[in-house]
């Protein structure tokens, strides 16, 4: 007989997972969050490639963008769907709680079809004919941008380019006077043929997304495909396009540990449902311990996802009125992020803790949560660091920096 203290969970969840859409919640939100749980079987029988090729398979990231999910910040006027930023959310929470990297591949993709809001039209209608147009970028390194009739002749490697394989296009940050710590930066949009991939996407979490380092070489950027980094004027009216572009980026991601977390939580119930106690012939979820950690999850999860929403509901009232009031919407959007990602890997550390040596094998949905959730919280938009900005505000000296 099978010893159930080593029951494995290969499949992952299969119910709906994540924030419940209330009734009358927007036609195109639903018809989108519909999409996501449509993709639940291709995934789970692809998954076990997602760690091995350490890349979405090409059936899934094919799928993926079939569903529209790489252009869900695209604007109305150019064919997208616009979402705002709080529906936007819950599509990356929904597609994480199916799978970690799928989440932030989503997220990653979707969340930079809003250029959309800021190259000229034609150049974005080019570019998104392409229903399989797909924008990895990285600002976790600048290049060089030198001027040139027409253009720019662009330099650099770039590190995490989630999504590389998969990329049409790459967006990149330059200076265009690297010897000057003041100079301004240019987001760069180099194609597909004109980087280099570089396969070092060796990680314990997140393996799937393909976050490789990419490198240019002297390349020609003609103007009409880059912009100011800082101080960018939209060219399209939406307010999504008005929102500082920081907020954001970081915002486009928030919603990947929560949806982790939620996976994992419906993960855990179904294994609950069927994994034995050595010993007895009860079952985990008949346990006064194991019921009270899963209402636990469900309480701090649901408080984590309330303060990210009132957060980023403050950003976008604030974007209107600028001054002070934006400055701190803007490093409490930073610090919302930073819980969510913290409540995140405490729900799945309780979670394993509770499933016992059922949690040590990969092919457990809870045990790939756990590292899923630990590789998000490492990316900047949820760093510790976060609470600084905001601690440093509330004792009335400045953010100690501008990229928040």
């Amino acid at each position: 007989m099978r010893d159930p203290g080593h029951a494995t969970e290969a499949g992952g969840p299969t119910a709906r997972s994540g924030p419940v859409v209330k009734a009358g919640a927007p036609a195109e939100l639903c018809r989108v969050l519909e999409a996501v749980e449509a993709l639940a079987p291709l995934i789970a029988a692809q998954r076990a490639a997602f760690d091995s090729r350490r890349r979405l398979p090409d059936a899934v990231f094919a799928a993926l963008a079939d569903a529209g999910l790489f252009r869900l910040w695209l604007p109305r006027a150019l064919g997208g769907p616009e979402l705002s930023p709080v529906d936007f959310m819950r599509v990356v929470e929904a597609a994480s709680a199916l799978d970690g990297s799928v989440g932030w591949l989503v997220g990653n993709g979707g969340g930079m079809s809003r250029i959309g809001g800021y190259l000229d039209e034609t150049v974005v209608r080019e570019w998104f004919a392409d229903p399989r147009a797909f924008v990895a970028s990285s600002t976790g390194a600048v290049g060089t941008a030198t001027a040139v009739a027409g253009g720019y002749r662009l330099s650099g490697r770039w590190p995490f380019g989630s999504g590389a394989h998969h990329a049409t296009r790459f967006m990149v940050l330059a200076s265009v006077a690297p010897g000057d710590p003041d100079s301004p930066l240019l987001c760069c949009y180099p194609d597909r043929a004109d980087v280099t991939i570089h396969d070092n996407w060796h990680v314990s979490g997140l393996r799937g997304s393909g976050s490789c380092d990419f490198e240019a070489r002297d390349i020609f950027m003609p103007a009409a495909h880059a912009h100011p980094f800082i101080g960018l004027r939209p060219t399209q009216p939406g307010l999504l396009y008005r929102l500082p572009p920081s907020s954001v980026f970081a915002w486009s991601i928030c919603g990947v540990p929560l949806g982790i977390a939620s996976g994992a939580m419906t993960a855990f119930a179904e294994l609950a449902s069927r994994k034995g106690r050595q010993g007895t012939r009860s079952v985990l979820r008949d346990h006064e311990t194991v019921q009270a950690t899963l209402g636990r999850a469900r309480a701090t999860l649901r408080a984590a996802r309330a303060f990210i929403i009132d957060a980023m509901t403050e950003l976008m009232a604030a974007a209107e009125t600028g001054g002070d009031r934006l400055v701190a919407a803007r490093a409490d959007v930073r610090i919302a992020n930073a819980y969510g990602a913290e409540t995140a890997m405490s729900i799945t550390d309780e979670l394993a803790a509770s499933a016992g040596a059922a949690a040590i094998f990969e092919t457990c949905a809870i045990e790939r949560a756990g590292r899923d959730a630990r590789a998000a919280a490492k990316h900047i938009a949820m760093s510790p660091n976060n609470y600084i900005i905001a601690g440093r505000l509330a004792l009335g000296l400045d953010p100690g920096t501008m990229r928040f």
